[in-house]
């Protein structure tokens, strides 16, 4: 297990983002490491304009997720895993710190997810909506695309070795930010197309919250990415939060805790991130490797 444990900084806000966590398919070369990290510091700078200039946490978590969702490298949004049948179903969820959270599931046409997670949280009295229709996306004012958009050629082949068994099939890959804004609130947001060759209709933790993600203002805001089943069965998002508000831990020791006893008491990898009230900011994972971006001593961090 990896636990990388940043200091709060001075700036008064703090975001951290992962871009998915798991085994490779291959080692990647310079060129695709040189890619990776543009689109994670690209997804990071859109949420640090957004907290720098007084912004609130939901709104830089859903620009920083914007980003991912539309860069083609990471699972969520257009380049996101195909299903058995080679479609994308997206999923997405976002939850504040004041206790509220909006999420969909197997979205089909939402250019963005997450976006129309947040429409579930500030225009309905719901908390998770599946597939939700092109008439209700396009009356929340949200840009639509025909499922094709969201299918690349790239993982059409992926799909294709897997079936065929020439590549294991990947349990992985989220896209997920949380942040504390200068006036100490917190926000949670995940994305994903959930793992490749999967069943029609499953739907992994991204949605569900307290497991994929969750926020809690004066406490923690986590996002998750892995195994999805184990981290529905452990909650391991609220197993985080938890063990801070009830039992005292600090949010490092939070974290390992939970991980030690939900992902590797199942046997399952993955990792998460999550950002303190404080701003205390950590990223861990039990997998070989994760994506995220994280600032420490005023610089940028990007895992690859």
């Amino acid at each position: 297990m990896r636990v990388i444990d940043v200091a709060p900084p001075a700036s008064g806000f703090a975001l951290v983002l992962h871009g998915g966590a798991g085994g490779r398919d291959s080692v990647l070369t310079v060129e695709e490491e040189r890619l990776y990290s543009a689109g994670l510091a690209g997804a990071y700078r859109a949420g640090q304009v957004v907290l720098a200039t007084g912004g609130s946490a939901l709104d830089a978590v859903c620009a920083t997720v914007k980003e991912l969702e539309n860069c083609v490298l990471f699972n969520a949004g257009r380049g996101a895993a195909l299903t058995a049948r080679g479609e994308a179903e997206l999923d997405a969820s976002v939850m504040t710190g004041d206790g509220r959270a909006g999420a969909v599931a197997v979205t089909r046409h939402a250019k963005n997810p997450i976006f129309a997670a947040r429409k579930v949280l500030e225009e309905t009295a719901h908390v998770l909506l599946v597939a939700p229709g092109e008439t209700l996306l396009s009356e929340w004012g949200l840009e639509i695309e025909e499922s094709s958009y969201f299918v690349t050629d790239s993982r059409r082949q992926q799909l294709a070795k897997v079936q065929a068994k020439e590549l294991a099939q990947s349990r992985h890959g989220t896209v997920g930010a949380v942040a504390v804004d200068k006036h100490g609130h917190v926000a949670s947001a995940t994305s994903t197309g959930g793992m490749v060759n999967q069943h029609e209709g499953r739907v992994g933790d991204t949605p569900v919250i307290g497991a994929g993600s969750y926020a809690r203002d004066g406490v923690v805001a986590v996002s998750c990415t892995g195994e999805g089943e184990a981290f529905i069965q452990g909650v391991v998002a609220h197993d985080v939060y938890a063990r801070m508000h009830y039992a005292g831990a600090a949010l490092p020791d939070a974290v390992r805790g939970t991980i030690e006893a939900e992902l590797n008491g199942r046997d399952a990898d993955g990792g998460l991130i999550a950002v303190g009230a404080d701003g205390r900011v950590v990223v861990a994972y039990n997998s070989s490797a994760m994506f995220a971006a994280y600032e420490e001593s005023g610089e940028l961090v990007t895992l690859t």
